[in-house]
């Protein structure tokens, strides 16, 4: 099974920066698809940003120019530079990452989620 461990969360002022981390469990092979997700309290969640294999990249309106999606093939990992946080922007934040892994003697697609990390924008 692929396992994600997200962190970097936490509390900032308005107009501060954070970096959310997603780093994936090694039996990872390829990544061919991950996002960055966030629920604001007594809404849905919603995509915020998104990264192909191919390094494409997509973000939602509100994030356009200020949130900045990369991934780390080697590391497995994904991250998530957030500038110009605003109070909009606090949200429980997951990440989402779909790939193929080793499950000796075979490879597997998976999709899986993070655990979630909260990000509070506030003065």
């Amino acid at each position: 099974q692929v396992q994600l461990v997200e962190s970097g969360g936490g509390l900032v002022q308005p107009g501060g920066s954070l970096r959310l981390s997603c780093a994936g469990s090694a039996n990872i092979a390829v990544i061919n698809h991950s996002a960055w997700y966030r629920q604001a309290p007594g809404k849905e969640r919603e995509l915020v940003a998104s990264i192909t294999g191919s390094s494409s990249t997509n973000y939602a309106d509100s994030v356009k120019g200020r949130f900045t999606v990369s991934r780390d093939d080697v590391k497995k990992a994904l991250y998530l530079q957030m500038n110009g946080l605003k109070s909009e922007d606090t949200a429980v934040y997951y990440c989402k990452l779909i790939g193929v892994y080793r499950a000796v003697p075979h490879y597997r697609n998976f999709e899986v989620w993070g655990q979630g990390t909260l990000v509070t924008v506030s003065s």
